[in-house]
């Protein structure tokens, strides 16, 4: 084992979290899971392959992912973000034993290639591999973005490598969970871009200082260009562009529902509910009156 704690969020995950436990077994020190009500076996199941479960009320991701980090009593030298649904393979493990001994100490942070198994097939095109992610930083070296969605880790000092081997994200829930999931995305999303648009509370920009340069290019052009198409031509465009020109096609009929289901269907589900949002906020006076309507509205606590 190396000197590594990592810290999973859950809420009823008994299906996924004894699979993410033991495919890390080999490699971490400590595990810290980050329950939020579960009512299923999710915390009994952590616990009995040795995690540490704490318990808070759930805000957003971001929020819990904080109070994780702040308040779990990590004695690792290093911290690893790992959801419930993920696992390492075996050759990401091995490349990380041999590894993280043998980093300097300007390398701060670890990236991982994550790849997405959707309905049992490996969704190899339209942009979707790699998506490389920060997943592993020294203690101390690195925090969560403050955001209601689409929220990294970023170093706040040193620089990143990354580390070859499978990461993969394995969701064994269905359609109507997959879909309900997103729904509930495209809500937050919705009030991240009514955010950036009228400016309601505090914007977290850690990102575009920090050098995770797959991430930043993607989060400037949804900012500086997707956000500000007409109603509608984001979706269609951006459909088009992963299934033809990013050869999308090719990952056959899993991957046709899947790159239309996320990548044309969930972002006109975004646009549809800033246009929703927008007129429950349309007259309001002040930001505050501003933000306890998309509070209504959202049931988000957003305060």
């Amino acid at each position: 084992m190396l000197s590594i704690a990592v810290v999973i969020l859950t809420h009823n995950e008994a299906h996924h979290i004894e699979r993410a436990l033991l495919s890390i077994k080999p490699l971490v020190r400590e595990v810290f899971i980050i329950d939020s009500g579960s009512t299923d076996a999710t915390v009994q199941l952590a616990q009995s392959l040795g995690a540490h479960v704490m318990h808070n009320r759930w805000v957003n991701y971001a929020v819990q992912f904080q109070y994780g980090l702040d308040n779990a009593p990590i004695t690792s030298d290093w911290v690893m973000r790992l959801d419930a649904d993920e696992i390492l393979e075996p050759d990401l493990v091995a490349n990380l034993m041999k590894a993280l001994p043998t980093l300097p100490d300007d390398v701060t942070g670890v990236n991982f290639d994550r790849k997405h198994i959707f309905m049992g097939r490996f969704i190899k095109h339209g942009g979707r591999y790699p998506l490389t992610l920060l997943r592993l930083w020294r203690r101390g070296c690195a925090r969560i973005e403050n955001r209601w969605m689409d929220e990294h880790i970023v170093l706040t000092h040193g620089r990143a490598i990354t580390v070859a081997g499978g990461f993969s994200d394995v969701n064994l829930g269905d359609l109507t969970f997959f879909t309900d999931k997103h729904n509930k995305y495209a809500t937050r999303e919705a009030v991240d871009v009514l955010n950036q648009k009228y400016g309601l509370f505090p914007r977290d920009l850690s990102l575009s200082e920090n050098e995770d340069a797959q991430a930043k290019r993607k989060r400037q052009i949804k900012e500086g260009i997707y956000n500000k198409l007409p109603f509608g031509l984001g979706p269609s465009l951006y459909f088009v562009y992963r299934y033809i020109f990013q050869l999308g096609f090719l990952d056959g009929v899993e991957g046709a529902i899947y790159h239309f289901l996320q990548g044309y269907w969930y972002r006109f589900l975004v646009e549809a509910k800033i246009v929703e949002l927008e007129r429950e906020i349309k007259g309001r006076h002040g930001k505050t009156e501003m933000i306890e309507a998309l509070e209504r509205s959202t049931r988000l606590k957003l305060r």
